[in-house]
Order: C-alpha cells, then sequence, then structure tokens
C-alpha cells in the first residue's frame, strides 16, 4: 500500500499525517506532496523521514489511495490525473462535491454507498460533517423536515494564514497579516467564503446541499448562518431541527449516544456542555444542550461541537481510507 498526502505541509496534510500515525493506518510507503516551494522539505510519519515530491512524481509512484488536502483548483486540475492510474482519490475541497457523478461521504452515516468503481471521493464540508453525523438516527425515526444551524467556526478552517493575523493582531503587530476583511481578535463576523446572489455565502449554501446530498433526501429544509469566531480547536453549530413526528428527549440523547462518533455532553446542572476547548484534537463529534423547542410543535434544539481539523477534515477523510481497505474496495 502506497499512500499520497496531498497538502502535506498545510494544516489539513499535518493532522493526516498525524492520523495515520494515531489511527495505525497500514501503508508500506507515505508519498508527501505539496506545492513547489515546500518541495525538498521533510515531513515526519511513524518514526520514519520523508521528503516532500511534486504532483508528477508522485503519480510515476501510482499510490493506491490520494488524500488531498490543497484547495479546489488544485484538485480540479490532478484528481482525474490520479484517478486515471486507479488512484482512490479523497478530497477535502470543495470541488467534487456536488458532482452528481461523485460520491459525498461520512463513513458512520452514508459509507456503504462506496463501490470499487468510485475513483473520486468527496469529503464534505467540515460543518456538515458535525452536522449530519448525529441527525441521521434522528430523521430515521421522526423525520426531519427543516433544519435551521447558525454555525460558530474557527479560524483554522481558514487555514495557516487566519492564525497568523489572530497572532499578528494579539501580538500588536502594526501591520498585520491580513486574511479576513476585519480585525478577528476579539470580534465576530458573518461572512465565509464568497457571498452570493441569493444573500447567503458560499458555505453557507454548502451545508444546505451536502445536508441533502448526504442523507439522500432532498425534502429536508435546511437553512444556516455561518460565523467567524476568534477559536482554534473546534467549529460549534446552534441547531433547531422540526420533525414530522413527536419525539421524546430520552430517546433522542439515547439514539444520539448510540450513533458511532458521538458523544452526548449534556449536564447543563454541572457546566457539562460541549466547548470547542474539550473538543480540539479529538476525533468526535460532541452534542449537549439537548432541549424541546417549546415555541414550535415537533421540534428540537440541541449544540454540536467538533474539531474542524480532524473530524471535519482529516480523521473522516481518513475514516473513508480506512472504509476503502476494510472493505476491499480497492
Amino acid at each position: 500500500m502506497k499512500i499520497a498526502v496531498i497538502g502535506a505541509s498545510g494544516l489539513v496534510g499535518q493532522e493526516v499525517l498525524r492520523l495515520l500515525e494515531m489511527r495505525n493506518f497500514q501503508f508500506q510507503y507515505l508519498i508527501p506532496v505539496a506545492s513547489p516551494k515546500s518541495i525538498g522539505k521533510m515531513v515526519q510519519c511513524k518514526g520514519q523521514s520523508y521528503r516532500i515530491i511534486g504532483m508528477e512524481d508522485a503519480i510515476a509512484l501510482k499510490p493506491e489511495i490520494a488524500i488531498f488536502s490543497a484547495g479546489g483548483g488544485t484538485s480540479l486540475e490532478w484528481a482525474p490525473k490520479f484517478a486515471e492510474i486507479g488512484t482512490v482519490v479523497i478530497d477535502n475541497s470543495s470541488a467534487w462535491r456536488m458532482d452528481p457523478t461523485k460520491k459525498l461521504v461520512v463513513p458512520e452515516v452514508n459509507g456503504n454507498v462506496l463501490m470499487a468503481k468510485d475513483k473520486i471521493i468527496a469529503n464534505p464540508n467540515c460543518s456538515t460533517i458535525q452536522l449530519v453525523l448525529p441527525l441521521l438516527c434522528l430523521h430515521k425515526h421522526y423525520r426531519i423536515k427543516r433544519i435551521v444551524v447558525s454555525t460558530y467556526q474557527s479560524i483554522t478552517g481558514t487555514g495557516k494564514a487566519a492564525v497568523d493575523q489572530m497572532e499578528d493582531e494579539r501580538a500588536g503587530v502594526k501591520n498585520p497579516r491580513m486574511v479576513y476583511p476585519h480585525t478577528i481578535d476579539k470580534n465576530v463576523f458573518p461572512h465565509i467564503d464568497m457571498f452570493q446572489a441569493n444573500g447567503y455565502t458560499k458555505e453557507e449554501m454548502k451545508m444546505t446541499l451536502e445536508t441533502k446530498k448526504i442523507m439522500n433526501d432532498d425534502q429536508i429544509q435546511v437553512t444556516a448562518t455561518c460565523v467567524r469566531i476568534p477559536t482554534i480547536g473546534g467549529h460549534s453549530e446552534s441547531v433547531n431541527i422540526e420533525f414530522e413526528k413527536d419525539f421524546e428527549i430520552t430517546e433522542v440523547r439515547e439514539l444520539i449516544a448510540q450513533t458511532p462518533g458521538c458523544i452526548v455532553a449534556d449536564d447543563p446542572k454541572n457546566n457539562l456542555y460541549p466547548m470547542p476547548i474539550s473538543a480540539y484534537q479529538k476525533d468526535e463529534v460532541f452534542i449537549g444542550r439537548i432541549r424541546r423547542d417549546e415555541s414550535q410543535k415537533n421540534s428540537l434544539n440541541m449544540w454540536i461541537v467538533a474539531d474542524n481539523l480532524r473530524k471535519g477534515a482529516a480523521t473522516n477523510a481518513l475514516q473513508i481510507a480506512e472504509y476503502i481497505v476494510a472493505h476491499q474496495l480497492i
């Protein structure tokens, strides 16, 4: 098994390398790939050093799996070239997510849709992954009609440059390296990705469209407001769900707790609820503040938190790779 990590020098790529070791993913050779400015640099994995190489050299090595974390443009250009030689590409960008010929996968939710012929597999948006994971079991029992979600998203979702901007601001640097249109330290703004003609941002529309695709139900209505906050370690979501059927809160908690990858952290009397600081560098999705919406029939409120670089990106991608290997789809 040869596995390539495209974007090995970036935040998500670095997480993939750590997880290959932590999850003991079995491979014989690692192929780290990055932009020309990083070629020749060394990365570490499982106690060994590997030299970063370029795309053409990586293709020549014919890896069985390639995990892409290098942006949509890179994926559109290079993923088909890897697929042509038989490599299974797992792509972290938005390039292929809404392509009707490509699968959009959260393994615990819809891993069963994967087939041996799938050579380019899309990893969903980080906010969508943590949203759908606890909702599928509820959808099966009560049928979701509508989801209203407001996100509180870490600056790490933008990448290292955003972390640099916040650190500059906190250090009082006169001319900080600006990635955002506003100061992010001690601030929040409802602006993630580009604004669209309908007034929503691209991030908000990703959540709407991807949720429908992953849950395989276009009848579910989704509306989102995505907000950037000055935290490192995870995205948080305030979620309101309207069901066709009524429910019992105790059963809702039990269903979520039984869902692989979900942890219920819900004891407000003892100040227990999910937070980015407690989800940091963890692979699970944490759910709390589970309560009935008393203003609307058959409606539920909950608070969902996950580390966006782990389950929201690197962990989910590697879980797809694990699923492919375990089910002999390669």
